[in-house]
């Protein structure tokens, strides 16, 4: 009677990632090892085996009848040996103490970072390790516990908790914002304008003016567009969350009129898997992000 291959196990972490990823490269980029190293171990599964687990099509992979079989069972046992990692940290009487959260460079840079101090002073005992990313990534796959997003969500697999709706404004360094106090819309049409062409269009059209933009600049990143505005470089239209701080402390003025509602991108959300919903560093993260977003809400609406 034949038996069963032994099961390689140290192969698997690497065909776990190729099998989710159909593609060596990023596979090899999200295990930080080298393609090389990847495609070796890859070879060396198949090797021991002794029949493939993937069809090269081109200059790609997928997994074949056979990968796809494998693959089902590591995904069980890889959740199978998360469950037990948790009931043995909880039978030790340990917690979680340490949080993988991804958020966009410009979330981080003008909301987060300037409230992580607070974190810090209320649970000392509790890390943060933040990763800045543009991309919408695999959080089980890649290790992460948590992220904040914007749009409309959901994202399926993935708890989701909406943190704010923000909508986007119109701002200017208080120099410049006082020059403009009561311009025209033609006028303020004619200034140096920072950011998106299509939206400035629609939020002329919205305050009465019909009218073709062409942005003095634009940027791929709603920090630097910020930023810009603060240093005077012109009106800005920009998220309200992002020039939070700034308009509270007086970097920023609003300039009247209408604040331009997109609904693709207005909302920020937490999301994470549903293995870590009972996690109570977890909890603590979320409500002390709620509070936190509550109390930059409050302060906003004091300005109005």
């Amino acid at each position: 009677m034949s038996t069963a291959p032994r099961l390689p196990l140290q192969y698997l972490a690497a065909f776990r990632a190729v099998a989710r990823l159909q593609n060596v490269r990023a596979a090899a980029e999200q295990l930080h090892l080298t393609h090389s190293a990847v495609s070796q171990q890859i070879r060396a599964l198949e090797s021991q085996l002794g029949f493939a687990l993937f069809e090269r099509v081109g200059r790609g992979i997928r997994l074949n009848a056979a990968g796809s079989a494998l693959q089902a069972g590591v995904e069980r046992a890889w959740a199978e040996l998360d469950l037990g990692l948790r009931a043995a940290s909880a039978a030790d009487g340990s917690a979680m103490r340490s949080l993988n959260i991804t958020c966009t460079p410009s979330f981080a840079q003008r909301w987060l970072m300037p409230r992580l101090s607070g974190w810090r002073a209320a649970h000392p005992d509790i890390s943060l390790k933040l990763f800045t990313l543009q991309r919408v990534i695999d959080l089980e796959s890649e290790g992460f516990h948590l992220a904040l997003r914007q749009g409309t969500g959901p994202w399926p697999g993935l708890v989701n908790e909406v943190l704010m709706e923000s909508r986007q404004i119109v701002v200017a360094a208080p120099a410049l914002a006082q020059q403009l106090e009561g311009a025209s819309l033609q006028t303020l049409a004619d200034q140096a304008l920072l950011g998106d062409a299509e939206q400035w269009t629609q939020w002329f059209a919205q305050a009465g003016l019909a009218c073709s933009i062409f942005p003095a600049a634009s940027f791929n990143d709603g920090g630097l567009l910020v930023q810009a505005a603060e240093q005077g470089m012109g009106v800005a239209l920009a998220r309200e969350l992002l020039c939070a701080d700034a308009l509270l402390d007086g970097r920023l003025q609003r300039l009247p009129g209408p604040a331009l509602e997109d609904a693709s991108q207005r909302r920020y959300h937490i999301v994470y898997p549903p293995a870590f919903r009972e996690e109570p560093a977890l909890h603590m993260l979320c409500d002390w992000l709620h509070a936190e977003m509550a109390e930059s809400a409050r302060r906003l609406k004091g300005l109005v």
